[in-house]
């Protein structure tokens, strides 16, 4: 390896350290298989993990490697078991998001598992996916977002990205849910009538919250709202949208204590049976790329 690139992967790897908080992960091609449209296997990224690492890269880009070259394991700190790390010389091919200025080429490093004879896998003139950042005061340098941050690319895996990308960026695209602020259920004139509130906390501190109606002799209904804006009652998120991956992705299995201020035993059972009910309609937010994670409170 010569001065020039001892130099640029001892500075990269200073970079990349934060990168190394997931060590068991393999970063690169998981499960071998790209990013999907439709169908998700067991083993390729999810809309959660595709969700996840778009909003962390201020940087996403379809590039070419054209050369790899294979980092000494000891100047690789914290690199995982079977996994080997390589300096990436990439070929722009496009800027699919983001503002910061990147030219012809880059530069960047990235793990790869290794197959049973030690060897990597082959990734020369293959077009993949990067999510990104821009390293400061490096340029010609990225930094992935996480181990998983680079994936294969196909044109449905970019078109699913690119989907996503504008859902994300939208103008009315709904707020990050941080957390339940609180829930009540006050039951109404008639018995099996009432409505559950659940308020919720967000990154910004905007109104967001989910309103479960009962009507006697019919089943709950609910709906949620990311503004001030009564929720759209009977038409919860659909699976596979921001609005349900804020939901799904975040909400805690169970709200934090305290939180449940009705006012009677039996209308703080009936609040905590809506949550319950709202979660199990939402579905499982399903990831492959080990990121994200559910909120606390």
């Amino acid at each position: 390896m010569s001065f020039k690139l001892h130099r640029l992967v001892a500075n990269l790897a200073g970079v990349a350290l934060a990168v190394q908080a997931f060590p068991a992960l393999a970063q690169g091609v998981s499960g071998g298989s790209a990013i999907g449209v439709g169908a998700v296997t067991d083993s390729g990224p999810t809309f959660a993990d595709i969700a996840d690492l778009s909003e962390s890269a201020g940087l996403v880009v379809k590039a070419q490697i054209r050369k790899m070259v294979r980092v000494e394991d000891a100047r690789a700190p914290g690199l995982g078991q079977g996994m080997a790390r390589f300096y990436i010389t990439a070929q722009t091919q496009a800027l699919i998001a983001g503002k910061a200025p990147i030219g012809e080429s880059f530069v960047y490093l990235v793990d790869l598992p290794l197959d049973a004879k030690g060897k990597a896998p082959k990734l020369k003139k293959q077009d993949v996916l990067l999510f990104a950042r821009a390293v400061p005061g490096r340029p010609g340098e990225l930094q992935l977002v996480t181990p998983t941050a680079q994936q294969l690319w196909s044109e449905q895996a970019e078109g699913r990205v690119r989907g996503i990308l504008k859902s994300l960026l939208s103008g009315n695209a709904p707020v990050k849910i941080t957390g339940v602020r609180e829930l009540m259920f006050v039951p109404g004139n008639l018995a099996g009538q009432g409505e559950t509130q659940i308020f919720l906390n967000t990154k910004d501190g905007s109104a967001a919250s989910i309103t479960v109606h009962h009507e006697p002799g019919a089943a709950p209904a609910w709906g949620v709202s990311f503004s001030e804006l009564v929720a759209d009652i009977g038409n919860p998120p659909q699976p596979e949208t921001v609005e349900w991956y804020r939901l799904a992705c975040f909400l805690p299995n169970t709200p934090p204590q305290g939180t449940n201020v009705a006012e009677g035993i039996e209308e703080r059972r009936q609040a905590a049976a809506d949550y319950r009910m709202v979660l199990g309609e939402l579905g499982e937010c399903r990831r492959t790329l080990g990121q994200g994670g559910k909120t606390t409170g």
